[in-house]
């Protein structure tokens, strides 16, 4: 199913003239394997729960099968490569291997919440308010569109009559003449375009569910609410409860009660409630993503790379989209362990026994093995806290969107027979 979903994901926005065969199969398997690293925090989570009885000792599993598995050291002529093997093992399950391996996550994690900050918080408020206002008409638009190219088609027309004795025309009127032919094949593309959206079926379908898309846009808005108010009181918490910048702004419990924090370990009690609203909060989190990517598009600081458009993009675009994905999906843990700190560092543990024998998950060791890493998420809340107010202050104060959004003078490279990307 979810390459299933990835191949569709990728062929709606992949451009049909510029697609190629490796890059069209690394996309499908880089988003597939995104979205598939998004489950580990829930099976984290879950073996930390039930690898223990209620009285707290541990439960074991006896396999069938380890008894066809030798225990006897292989034969000498392997054993070179049996004690690297071996060596590597022993490193890895090291205090050194765990910390390197620790601080790799982190800096990949990093990059990762400069990627949420900038994308997620923006797609979490740009995306149900687009459910909710839609696009514009696409007759009204045909019809805007029309008037614009009467107007066009009258200045080129009074351009041409000042050489109409012969004389050549100036520089100005020359250049002004090429902008407006510029403008007029721009505006008949424009109309094309209109009039296949206008006449598809597609468009009569979308029709039919728009108050199911209002009604989609209305949940999604109070879940980013619940989000953001969620991570908010957790960040002040912190800020008010925590040993300061040098211990990473850590805190073990909740002073303050955020939502989620007090609804998860209500969830508990009814297998598996609590894994369904982690893993619908991590999926919100990834498609708000996506949303925030195709909004904004791939950019190096002020410099637009790529645009992500529907039956257009490049396939460079979908590559740095997964590989953008990727990277945020590595963030979303932390996210939820500061939303639910207790529950994402000890899941369902609570036993009456002596300090230091709850097991903690590995997440949380991954990602607070140095302090410094935890002191720049704990900044990067704030900062994504900030994105989401201003993204949503910008997309409130923006119109609806155009039914054909992003044809325009870039796509002058594309063919006349690319309509059919809108169909979907």
């Amino acid at each position: 199913a979810i390459l299933a979903f990835c191949w569709i994901y990728v062929r709606k926005y992949q451009s049909q003239r510029e697609s190629e065969v490796v890059s069209t199969i690394t996309a499908i398997f880089s988003l597939a394997i995104a979205l598939i690293t998004s489950a580990l925090l829930p099976v984290d989570i879950f073996l930390v729960s039930y690898m223990k009885n209620q009285n707290g000792t541990f439960k074991v599993i006896i396999c069938p099968f380890i008894a066809f598995v030798p225990l006897n050291l292989p034969d000498n002529k392997n054993s070179t490569e049996w004690e690297k093997v071996k060596f590597l093992f022993e490193e890895l399950g090291s205090s050194h291997g765990l910390a390197a391996l620790s601080f790799s996550i982190s800096s990949l994690t990093l990059i990762g919440m400069l990627a949420a900050i900038i994308y997620t918080a923006y797609g979490m408020s740009a995306l149900p308010l687009n459910l909710i206002k839609g696009t514009r008409s696409a007759a009204y638009e045909r019809l805007e569109n029309t008037e614009d190219i009467e107007e066009v088609e009258q200045h080129i027309q009074t351009i041409k009559s000042k050489s109409k004795d012969g004389r050549p025309l100036p520089a100005r009127d020359r250049r002004a003449l090429k902008q407006f032919e510029e403008r007029l094949r721009t505006l008949r593309k424009r109309e094309r375009h209109l009039e296949f959206i206008e006449n598809s079926w597609w468009t009569k379908f979308c029709g039919a569910l728009r108050p199911l898309k209002i009604i989609w846009g209305i949940f999604f808005i109070f879940v980013a609410l619940l989000f953001v108010i969620s991570l908010f009181l957790s960040n002040l918490d912190k800020a008010l409860h925590s040993a300061g910048i040098d211990s990473g702004f850590i805190i073990f419990g909740a002073n303050l009660s955020n939502p989620l924090n007090m609804l998860l370990p209500l969830l508990q009690t009814v297998f598996p409630l609590d894994y369904i609203l982690i893993t619908i909060i991590i999926m919100y989190f990834i498609f708000t993503s996506m949303a925030g990517i195709r909004n904004i598009g791939i950019w190096f600081f002020w410099i637009r790379l790529y645009k992500i458009r529907r039956g257009r993009t490049r396939p460079q675009a979908l590559l740095f989209l997964c590989m953008i994905l990727l990277l945020i999906v590595l963030h979303t843990s932390y996210m939820i362990y500061s939303l639910a700190p207790q529950y994402v560092m000890y899941g369902s543990q609570n036993y009456l026994i002596e300090v230091n024998q709850c097991t903690v998950t590995r997440t949380y060791l991954f990602l607070h093995k140095f302090w410094f890493f935890s002191a720049a998420y704990y900044f990067g809340n704030w900062a994504f806290l900030g994105v989401f107010v201003v993204g949503f202050i910008v997309s409130c104060c923006k119109g609806k969107k155009s039914v054909i959004e992003g044809v325009d003078e870039d796509d002058s490279d594309l063919s006349d027979d690319e309509p059919s990307a809108y169909s979907m």
